[in-house]
């Protein structure tokens, strides 16, 4: 076997040093491009070797005709020149793809895909480094950071007082979610890390030549590995596929590191305002969330069990982090009291303990007299253990407060006797954990659609408003619908007894349109056993009732909706009970399916502000949800930009929010992203809350009134040519990939909530997802530019107008650039033949003709509006990002639509679709994007 080069010089390690702290964009992009290209000729290595000489050439030629074809494009925004070279060239690739076996043709999808997965990796390297290297030299200064939003809180006269009440106020929940949109398999993510850590590793100055040819013999390792690993499923992956995948990610990215973000936040802040702050002095910004095991609305395979088991891998795997806490603590605190002193009531404590748990008396006996920290702590350990064996032993920890009173009482200790700087060190992380984590991880939502508790409340022949009565009227046999959904409420009635109370506190009604919803959920609770008060003395906090408005008509109606509910004598009690906390959640990519883009966009931000304004005048806590997907489509936005756009006096400093599918590896596969993007949500929430600085934070009526109109045209237009659109559902099937979506294998989940063919019934993610494979990308710009352009055309000052919005209008400004992504992101010479797909040339043509004209006018608008001359004219790394990808996705859709083609000519056979569904897998990584 031939050895390669190493591409990994140790020389000039100044000049890499440079490259990290500099300011220039094309110096600061050297080390990337070094790795990507690095990266490239490895993989070259590798196909050559397991492939052979032909698929590598096959490969490098379809690589170099599409980048030749893109060069010939590059100044048409998007569109093909129609050129006779460009026309030639397209020609030439799509034979060269006819003429590929199914063997051969998986062979080139898989060098792509396993491309794409090695420049995922370098863009996410570079963008760790870079933020190293920002922190060197500005100190944490760089948007979306805390160190910048508290100067600017300083700046603008909030002392010191007022910024710790501030931060009192903040709590941000991420809440991840099985939403079927992370293609890659865990084991790939598994390899991920590996190459990840190698690529950290190359990084360190001073690197020897030795060292970067080891580095880069084991990057081969993992490439080689990668190639022979299958990268689609062979099965669909299970509901505990899915509970095993959303827990991977805690200990090496969140649980472990993040005492860090509570370190971080304390010397900024004690940097910015001259005052020392100690991690252990900042409240608990930060807590956990999950659907998965939980999220029963259409997916028939999240049954009691499946909860049961979410609730307890969730806490075996925070109690196995505690127990390794526990056994290096009783390691590292060794001091003696032979040499320092010991606080007598620890002492007193030992001796209890050693009284009341013999066993573990006896594995204390071998450490010497004077080392009582670690004999109380190998007592702990020991209750620890029986704790993760079984929670209802006598010796088990009752609750997380019991270890952090013994904790806390090793802290007073220690700090009384010249070990502060032990505690700080050793025990307040252990503290912050047992703060946000409990014996729980993370709090586990159950979601369940509103028709399934209505026709369950019809069927058991009751008033649901009647939320004292516990004996059914049963007009007949219940249904085995009905029967199951009794089953689960049982269940959870069982569950909220067996585990941690915190544990499930939160249950969505998806599709809430009336107050009726949360009603028919309560009775149904109440006839289960299910304690919905909270109650604090057992520190229960019942089960809330969280109703999800979807629609854009639900979204309109919520302000009234809650003002119903939260004024209804039957409710108030409830209220109470949870010291007037009331959570709502608002659906992204329901209602962009429902009403387009801007309409959604405006919407949301219309039940944002007017909730607030409600729950004000009704003495509630709200907390809102934001049901927002991966992708602009589906609610995707920078984080930072998203949470400051809220509306001005509607946001109380709590914040949840869905993560899901390939969003989740992008945030929180490593350590180090994880801690950035908390940092990112808690400062967005923090600036949201304190408004510092920013420029007219109130809209301005005529702001409004231009919204206003623009919503009501956009949402006319997208009824109309979109969801009442009678060629938009057999274009959508035809022209895109969605009907082979279940072949990725991705979730466990259904597409579709029925099995009819209606639009309403389609999932929000296989829209979303067809339009991306497809490059049409419709749910992210579709009836903006109708909108813009009417609104321009129909006032004297329009076009002024939204131009001074874009400058000091957050939202309006966040949604024009989140519709400048996808438009970035659109290629109608690939929609064009994908749309070749469809059998009837009239709808063909309608269809293409309306997306064209409204894809050209949308981008027309938006660069007018920005000032700029192309699209992310002012995101240059983002551009450049597509740039480098769009000639390695292009074959990869080249050989979709080939093997679309033949499937649909009756060509069925289990190779052809797991090759097609590797061309999923393929363009989602290469897009950074699925649903």
């Amino acid at each position: 076997m031939e050895k390669p080069v190493t591409f990994w010089k140790a020389d000039s390690q100044s000049e890499r040093l440079n490259e990290l702290i500099t300011h220039e964009e094309d110096i600061k992009e050297r080390p990337l491009r070094r790795d990507v290209r690095s990266l490239g000729m490895l993989l070259g290595v590798v196909l050559r070797e397991q492939a052979g000489e032909h698929i590598f050439n096959t490969e490098e030629l379809l690589r170099k005709k599409s980048i030749r074809h893109r060069e010939l494009c590059n100044n048409d925004q998007g569109e093909a020149l129609g050129c006779p070279e460009e026309l030639q060239l397209e020609e030439e690739s799509k034979q060269l793809v006819a003429q590929l076996s199914l063997h051969d043709a998986h062979q080139v999808i898989k060098a792509f895909g396993v491309f794409f997965e090695l420049t995922n990796l370098a863009e996410t390297n570079h963008r760790k480094r870079r933020r190293r290297a920002t922190r060197l030299e500005h100190g944490g200064d760089k948007p979306g950071s805390l160190r910048g939003t508290l100067q600017r809180m300083k700046d603008a006269g909030i002392d010191t007082s007022a910024a710790r009440d501030f931060l009192s106020c903040i709590q941000v929940v991420p809440v991840f979610t099985a939403h079927p949109t992370e293609v890659a398999r865990r084991v790939v993510r598994y390899k991920r890390r590996r190459i990840d850590r190698i690529l950290e590793q190359l990084d360190r100055l001073p690197l020897s030549v030795t060292e970067a040819a080891r580095r880069q013999d084991e990057i081969l390792s993992e490439i080689t590995a990668l190639w022979q690993t299958d990268e689609v499923r062979r099965r669909q992956p299970s509901v505990g596929d899915e509970i095993r995948m959303g827990i991977d990610h805690y200990r090496e990215s969140l649980v472990e590191p993040l005492p860090d973000f509570y370190r971080d936040l304390a010397e900024a802040f004690s940097e910015v305002y001259g005052e020392e702050v100690l991690p252990a002095d900042l409240p608990s910004l930060i807590r956990f969330g999950s659907w998965i095991g939980g999220d029963r609305d259409g997916n028939p395979f999240v049954t009691p069990s499946a909860t049961r088991d979410a609730l307890e891998r969730a806490r075996e795997t925070i109690l196995r982090i505690y127990v390794d806490n526990m056994e290096e603590l009783r390691e590292l605190l060794t001091a003696s009291a032979c040499r320092v002193g010991v606080a007598q009531e620890l002492l007193e404590a030992i001796e209890q303990a050693l009284h009341k748990y013999p066993e573990a008396a006896t594995m204390t006996g071998s450490y010497p007299d004077c080392e009582h920290y670690r004999k109380f702590l190998r007592i702990a350990l020991h209750r620890l253990q029986k704790t993760l064996e079984d929670p209802r032993h006598p010796e088990a920890y009752k609750s997380p407060e019991e270890l952090t009173e013994e904790l806390q009482l090793v802290r007073r200790s220690l700090s009384a006797h010249d070990g502060e700087r032990l505690a700080r060190s050793y025990v307040d992380p252990i503290l912050r954990r047992l703060q946000t984590f409990g014996f729980h991880l993370h709090t586990l939502d159950i979601r369940q659609h509103a028709k399934v508790h209505r026709a369950a409340v019809e069927e058991l022949g009751s008033g649901a408003r009647m939320l004292e009565q516990t004996e059914n009227v049963l007009a007949g046999a219940p249904s085995e619908k009905t029967l199951e959904l009794l089953d689960t409420l049982k269940t959870i009635a069982i569950l909220k007894r067996d585990y941690p109370p915190a544990s499930i506190r939160s249950y969505i009604i998806s599709g809430a349109t009336c107050i009726e919803d949360v009603f028919n959920l309560l009775w149904l609770c109440n006839i289960s056993g299910i304690r919905v008060k909270g109650d604090p003395e057992s520190k229960d906090p019942g089960l809330m009732p969280v109703p999800l408005f979807e629609s854009i008509e639900d979204l309109r109606n919520a302000p009234q909706i809650c003002r119903d509910l939260w004024t209804t004598p039957d409710y108030t009690p409830l209220l109470d009970s949870w010291d007037r906390h009331q959570e709502i959640m608002l659906g992204y990519s329901d209602s962009n399916k429902d009403g387009g883009m801007l309409t959604s966009t405006w919407e949301i931000f219309k039940a944002h502000r007017d909730l607030h304004r409600v729950a004000a005048e009704c003495n509630v806590k709200l907390t809102l949800f934001h049901g927002r997907g991966g992708t602009v489509g589906r609610g995707g936005t920078p984080t930072h930009r998203a949470i400051v756009a809220q509306p001005a006096g509607a946001f109380t400093g709590s914040l949840k929010i869905t993560e899901q599918g390939e969003v989740i590896n992008f945030k929180y596969a490593d350590a180090a992203l994880a801690l950035r993007n908390l940092e990112l949500m808690t400062a967005a929430s923090l600036e949201a809350l304190a408004r510092p600085g920013l420029v007219d934070p109130e809209p301005r009526s005529e702001w409004i009134e231009a919204m206003d109109e623009m919503s009501a045209t956009a949402f006319s237009f997208y009824r109309a040519q979109i969801a009442d659109n009678p060629d938009i559902l057999p274009y959508f099937e035809q022209a895109t990939p969605v009907l082979e979506f279940d072949l990725a294998k991705i979730g466990s989940r259904p597409a579709r909530r029925k099995d009819n063919s209606s639009l309403d019934d389609l999932r929000a993610i296989p829209w979303g997802f067809g339009w991306i494979q497809s490059r049409h990308m419709i749910p992210g710009w579709f009836s903006v530019g109708q909108a813009l352009q009417s609104f321009a055309e129909k006032h004297d000052h329009g076009l002024s107008l939204l131009r001074e919005m874009m400058q000091k209008f957050p939202l309006f400004r966040d949604m024009i650039r989140n519709v400048e992504v996808a438009l970035a992101k659109v290629d109608l010479p690939l929609a064009r033949l994908y749309a070749g797909l469809v059998e009837d040339d009239a709808l063909r043509e309608r269809v293409f003709t309306l997306f064209v004209e409204e894809f050209r006018r949308t981008r027309s608008m938006v660069l007018s509006v920005t000032g700029q001359q192309a699209v992310l004219e002012r995101t240059p790394d983002m551009a450049q990002s597509l740039r480098l990808r769009n000639p390695y996705v292009d074959p990869l859709s080249l050989i979709q639509v080939e093997l679309l083609r033949r499937k649909r000519r009756d060509e069925q056979n289990d190779e052809l679709n797991y090759v097609l569904a590797a061309t999923i897998n393929g363009i989602a990584a290469g897009l950074r994007n699925t649903g």
